[in-house]
């Protein structure tokens, strides 16, 4: 498609995409199916076009509002700002007043905007944020509008590390080991996964890094029984499934059918045998009772509002309201607490999210704490010392906290939960009497 064509096309997507009543990703597929005529090219470009304008998305508007002399829709406007191309399909693009005005705007001093605006947050999360991470805020905020880098996860059933990045070597695609999981590598660019063998074969699954310490928060071991209680597409099943070395029974819980339908395929790849998708109507559904008090250990990586994902998700800041946060924190709890029946005496819970702001984390897990004396918090960096990783950075007040800007990883919180074992009844005066 023609740079001109593609930036109307770019306008036509950001229209359907800013209403905001579906995920981006879901408004660029349908736009992707519409347009078969679209190469590989012209899609990446769109997509980067697109979610630049989602990023800096309250930026972009409020130096739009203020210039109107270009005239023309707003969208359009956006897209002008938010282009991805390099100075070529620029030029190709634009007519020379649009250059002249895009150029413009974007030399504006943004300090002058105010945090939120430079920063392109909603005020109640600029402030929420602001209020929580004090003098980290800017770093924070400023590493949110980044691209996330695209992390893998080394299915060790089937590779080490060492093999998979000497085959990336060969691939002549840029890859490093991370620095804090054992199992995750680090790839430049954007290269189509699904075309290398590699991938197909299932050495590698796509994971990011702080979710692939999730698993070695649970660390499983062989033989136990397993739950991933709100397991999704199953990229934590997997990888605690390769954990327990394709042994013991892991359940795979989710309410959405069709997101476990995504796992078959992963599954099949993988080669684990020990997973078993089930698809529940609730967190107190039937067929979870039944296993109340039988498991080993539990992950509950709960729906949340997914702030610390908008390097890979920027729509979510603008989907998501203070009152979504308060709804989401009640539903967490309600989660966690139904997850916790499933372990027997001694077992080990790990509640996650992908969340930046504490009442969906700490505060969800000290109020089940405070209610559940039967549970004990455990501090998060010695269980990750166990599994050999340096903890050190990488905890806040005994549970686990990555950022974005200090680890390089998605925005997660993890508390790791050990339910106590009953102390032995004491022998009464009869039973040592007749000893």
């Amino acid at each position: 498609m023609k740079p001109r064509d593609l930036l109307y096309t770019a306008r036509d997507v950001l229209r359907d995409l800013l209403r905001f009543d579906a995920a981006a990703d879901a408004v660029l597929s349908r736009h992707f199916r519409a347009r078969p005529q679209l190469g590989k090219g012209d899609r990446q470009l769109l997509a980067d076009t697109v979610y630049q304008v989602l990023r800096h998305l309250r930026l972009f508007q409020t130096l739009a509002a203020g210039d109107d002399s270009l005239g023309g829709a707003t969208e359009l406007k956006l897209a002008l700002l938010g282009w991805a191309g390099d100075a070529a399909s620029m030029h190709a693009a634009f007519t020379p007043e649009q250059l002249a005005w895009r150029k413009r705007l974007l030399a504006q001093d943004a300090l002058a905007l105010g945090d939120a605006v430079r920063w392109s947050l909603p005020d109640w999360l600029a402030q929420a944020l602001q209020q929580q991470y004090g003098d980290e805020f800017p770093a924070l905020a400023q590493a949110l509008l980044r691209p996330a880098p695209l992390d893998l996860r080394v299915n060790l059933l089937k590779a080490r590390r060492e093999a998979v990045l000497d085959a990336f070597g060969r691939l002549n695609l840029p890859a490093h080991a991370t620095p804090y999981s054992p199992w995750g590598v680090r790839l430049q660019g954007k290269p189509a996964l699904q075309e290398l063998a590699l991938f197909r074969d299932g050495w590698v699954e796509v994971q990011d890094e702080g979710s692939q310490l999730l698993a070695l928060l649970l660390a499983p071991r062989r033989g136990e029984m397993v739950a991933d209680f709100c397991a999704g597409a199953g990229g934590k099943t997997l990888a605690l499934g390769a954990m327990m070395r394709s042994s013991g029974r892991l359940y795979a819980f989710d309410v959405a059918d069709y997101r476990l339908a995504k796992l078959k395929p992963r599954l099949q790849r993988s080669g684990l045998s020990n997973v078993y998708p089930v698809a529940i109507a609730h967190e107190r559904d039937e067929r979870v009772k039944r296993l109340a008090g039988k498991l080993d250990r539990v992950l509950v990586d709960a729906p949340c509002s997914g702030l610390g994902t908008l390097r890979r998700n920027p729509d979510m800041k603008w989907r998501q309201q203070p009152q979504d946060i308060a709804e989401l924190g009640a539903r967490q709890a309600s989660i966690l607490q139904a997850a916790a029946t499933l372990l027997k005496p001694g077992g080990r819970l790990v509640y996650a999210t992908c969340s930046l702001l504490d009442a969906e984390n700490a505060a969800v897990v000290d109020a089940f704490v405070a209610a559940h004396p039967q549970f004990e918090r455990v501090a998060a960096d010695s269980v990750l010392a166990q599994q050999g990783v340096t903890a050190a950075g990488l905890t806040h007040q005994g549970d686990l906290q990555l950022l974005p800007h200090r680890h390089g990883t998605d925005g997660f919180y993890a508390a790791v939960l050990q339910r106590r074992v009953a102390p032995a009844a004491a022998a009464g005066p009869l039973a040592s009497a007749s000893s």
